[in-house]
């Protein structure tokens, strides 16, 4: 869902990378102007695919995946701003000249400020966004073990448990 929640914010490109086939096709439906395997595409290229001449504003890095990281730093604008949001090895390198040099300003989000964005969503669902595409399974609360079982295969979006008699 975070396709639309950047358009909504103001974003004129959206680039999501992932290296999960499913989230990838995903993105695509929720509005991606591009959605990328991060083993075999480059943000550099996407870039170009979108006629941009300088790097990305904002980057939000959600995966932990060190590769993804790598490859958002040396395509960001001048001042530009990446928000870390996943969990990352402690053992990811990160090239410091590139952050000091592009003047970067790397965020980590956790906890509180996530329980924050609740909020926000609920005032864009209330606006209208369309969040429905982003829930791809429904099961009762007592199948919950298959529920976590296609969490953990990755071949779903969010998944919703149900409580109440259909």
């Amino acid at each position: 869902y975070k396709s639309p929640v950047c358009k909504r914010a103001g974003a004129r490109h959206v680039v999501i990378t992932d290296v999960n086939p499913y989230r990838l096709d995903l993105a695509r439906k929720m509005g991606a102007d591009l959605a990328l395997d991060v083993r075999t595409d480059k943000v550099a290229d996407a870039m170009r695919r979108l006629g941009m001449k300088e790097g990305f504003d904002v980057a939000l890095e959600m995966s932990g995946n060190p590769r993804a990281f790598q490859d958002i730093l040396p395509n960001m604008f001048h001042g530009g701003k990446i928000a870390l949001l996943g969990i990352m090895p402690g053992s990811a390198a990160i090239d410091w000249n590139t952050v000091v040099f592009s003047a970067l300003t790397i965020k980590g989000i956790y906890g509180r400020e996530m329980y924050e964005t609740w909020y926000k969503m609920t005032a864009l669902i209330q606006s209208g966004l369309d969040i429905s595409p982003v829930i791809t399974h429904r099961f009762p609360y007592t199948k919950f073990k298959e529920a976590i079982e296609l969490m953990k295969s990755g071949n779903s979006g969010k998944i919703v448990l149900e409580w109440g008699e259909r």
